[in-house]
């Protein structure tokens, strides 16, 4: 017996039981002749039928893999079914969030660690509240609640988004939306995939994607994505990668992952498997990974049948004089040579002769056309260079103008997402499938992502690698996906800053801020709370009635957050402050010893260099709301391990390159390093840890403790507000 179908009324749409089927494989199909008051229908191929919620649930549940892993969680996920109604009862809709947020404190999901079916149930109750709840998640007075619900989105946001962009309708719920118009779409209130933290959304415009693949059916929408192996994935071909994501989901359709390998002079191994790498990073989903390399033979004899048709010429004028003569629409000489001739110099381009190394083919379009790149692009070049997948074997290797539309077509591309600076090259790529004979492709375009004081050219990018000026693609400073999550910034945050963009095709200059705003909101909840002092000028403060002993106290890593665990703080007689707090205390003054209490500052030593020592006594009833500094501190022990603090800048010095050589802006300064002292459990940091010195900002850390002699490495991480870099 197997389900045939799920069938519900128009006017009702049951969201959680959607979304389960959904993530089962179950058709679905909204029935406009039952009415709104019919309960919903799960179809077998046997004539039986299962009706309402709790059913259905009951029963798609563990086909989708979400209804516990035993009896007690999901009779545990059965309790959050009866409750999850009381957020649609106004009087104590507040109540139970603050219960759900409460609950949520020590937790990511709400049954055991895995998302279930409870977790959706909550989820569409909170989203059939429309207004009610985005306002209070706008409003952050929930944290928690707020947290699990983004976590969600960002996770399942492709499943979560097709139902809703399907079935519900313009507040919310209650009318099937049309997924062929855009202005019924355009005019839906924002339900989506992007959480509540776009400076876009606070306006009062959707980041949302307001289009539609032309002529894209679900099912038979088949993408890719291309990068050519001649670098890593930088935070551009982010964008690209999660638009084609997008709308592989949204149409329930394939991705594939193609590498567009033409130019062995560029392309390597290495930046096949970090590209990979990358993609896996971005949680990218793809059916195959293909090469362009693997269509050479196909490539040539295409190449071959346009000589022979005449569709295609090989010219032998040199490539400045090619580039002039295009600009001015002038023929080249080699333009009406006849097939016979043509073909002997491409048999030279084959062999890689001395004759075909002059040579290259151009195919045979319109001179005068005033797009320029219908006047003869080039198809193919000679590159005597041996490839890194298949070696020396070829002599000559088609360019992307010729290999793109070819492959597009041949593998079932059925929309191939282009950024707009390749708008005027729209018309080459159609017209190089006419002449082909192929099938018509649909070319959609999305704006390039352009941040400011940043170089996204992989040749300029490779410029820094070559010359030293960073440490590897993967270096902090690099909008490279490895150099920003080095950096300290986590995936989620970025598919989030990506997908608010949308698939507009205006010209955007995004600021780093807003990125890293999105990351700190998302690490702030979680992350551990350390202390550091800088080493250089720090001050000991001694108080003279503090413990004889030193003793050690467990405390919370971070005060609002269970689950960040644990340290032991150590309390001595003496112990060290930063110079930049101890240079401002006078006599007599009373200060918060941040995780001990007050003390009031007796004495101030200052010698002839300025160096500065305190005496002082502890007065732990004293109330913090009284003093104005708070400090941190750390005890005067043996075992503080050593830090190197990491500050970086950016790489050139201009927001936006309107033209000028990018050498000639380039940053003198883009790191800084201070040495500190850390407190005693930073020796337990792996690296990849995200963690925030108090009062100092947040780190990653990307190189662990290793001895006593050799730091433990921090990268800071913007926090959004401050510029990035330093004095």
């Amino acid at each position: 017996m197997e389900v045939k179908v799920l069938s519900f009324a128009a006017e009702n749409p049951p969201l959680p039981v959607l979304v389960v089927a959904k993530l089962a494989g179950i058709s679905l199909s909204n029935d406009k002749s039952l009415l709104a008051d019919c309960p919903h229908l799960l179809h077998f191929s046997n004539g039986l039928k299962l009706y309402g919620n709790f059913a259905l649930l009951r029963y798609i549940g563990p086909i989708a893999n979400l209804y516990g892993e035993n009896a007690i969680q999901a009779a545990q996920i059965d309790e959050w079914h009866e409750c999850a109604p009381v957020l649609s009862q106004g009087s104590a809709f507040e109540n139970a969030c603050k219960y759900l947020d409460d609950f949520l404190g020590t937790r990511s999901f709400f049954v055991d660690h895995s998302f279930s079916v409870a977790d959706i149930l909550i989820w569409s109750s909170l989203l059939e509240t429309r207004q009610r709840w985005e306002s209070l998640r706008k409003s952050k007075k929930y944290r928690n609640l707020s947290r699990w619900f983004n976590s969600l989105l960002t996770e399942y946001g492709g499943a979560l988004n097709e139902v809703i962009a399907t079935f519900v309708g313009k507040r919310g719920l209650g009318k099937p939306a049309t997924t062929k118009s855009k202005g019924t779409q355009a005019n839906q209130e924002s339900m989506t995939v992007n959480g509540d933290v776009s400076e876009k959304g606070k306006a009062g415009s959707r980041p949302t994607f307001e289009v539609d693949l032309p002529e894209a059916e679900v099912g038979k929408v088949r993408l890719r994505f291309a990068p050519e192996p001649s670098g890593f994935l930088h935070i551009g071909h982010s964008k690209a990668a999660l638009l084609n994501q997008y709308f592989a989901q949204r149409y329930q359709g394939q991705l594939i992952v193609r590498f567009d390998d033409t130019n062995p002079a560029k392309e390597s191994n290495e930046f096949v498997d970090n590209l990979l790498k990358d993609i896996e990073t971005l949680g990218i989903k793809y059916e195959t990974v293909t090469y362009t390399s693997d269509y050479f033979p196909q490539l040539m004899e295409m190449a071959e049948n346009l000589i022979c048709q005449g569709k295609a010429y090989v010219d032998d004028t040199p490539r400045e004089e090619m580039q002039k003569e295009r600009m001015d629409g002038i023929e080249s000489k080699c333009r009406n040579n006849n097939v016979e001739e043509n073909l002997k110099l491409w048999k030279e381009m084959i062999a890689g002769s001395d004759r075909g190394l002059q040579c290259c083919v151009r195919g045979k379009l319109d001179m005068q056309d005033p797009n320029k790149s219908l006047r003869d692009p080039v198809y193919y070049r000679c590159n005597p260079m041996p490839h890194h997948r298949i070696g020396s074997k070829y002599k000559i290797y088609p360019t992307y103008d010729f290999a793109c539309p070819f492959v597009d077509s041949i593998e079932g591309i059925t929309h191939a997402l282009r950024s707009s600076e390749y708008h005027d090259r729209n018309a080459q790529y159609h017209r190089v499938q006419e002449d082909m004979g192929l099938r018509k492709v649909h070319i959609y375009e999305f704006s390039r992502l352009n941040m400011v004081y940043t170089v996204l050219s992989k040749r300029k990018l490779l410029w820094f690698v070559q010359n030293k000026k960073v440490n590897g693609w993967d270096d902090p400073r690099f909008p490279t996906v490895q150099g920003i999550v080095r950096r300290g910034l986590k995936v989620e945050a970025l598919i989030q800053f990506i997908l608010e963009q949308g698939a507009s095709k205006n010209l955007n200059l995004m600021e780093w801020d807003k990125l890293w705003t999105i990351n700190k909101k998302i690490i702030d909840p979680v992350c551990p709370r350390h202390t550091a002092v800088i080493e250089e000028r720090r001050v000991l403060l001694t108080l003279t009635n503090g413990p004889e002993k030193p003793f050690v106290r467990i405390i919370l890593r971070h005060k609002k957050y269970e689950g960040a665990g644990a340290k032991a703080t150590t309390y001595t007689r003496t112990v060290w402050l930063d110079f930049v707090d101890a240079e401002f205390i006078k006599v007599d003054e009373e200060v918060t010893l941040m995780d001990w209490g007050n003390a009031i500052v007796k004495g101030i030593e200052k010698d002839e260099d300025g160096n500065l020592k305190l005496i002082g006594v502890l007065n732990l009833e004293g109330s913090f709301k009284t003093t104005k500094l708070k400090l941190t501190w750390l005890p005067q022990i043996d075992e503080l391990p050593k830090l190197s603090l990491m500050e970086f800048n950016y790489l050139i010095t201009k927001k936006k390159l309107e033209g000028e050589d990018f050498l000639d802006v380039l940053n003198a300064c883009t790191e800084k390093q201070t040495a500190a002292l850390g407190d005693c459990n930073m020796r337990n940091l792996k690296r990849g840890d995200i963690l925030q010195l108090e009062r100092k900002g947040y780190f990653r850390c990307d190189v662990p403790y290793i001895r006593p002699s050799k730091p433990i490495v921090l990268f800071a991480i913007p926090d959004g507000k401050q510029h990035i870099g330093f004095n």
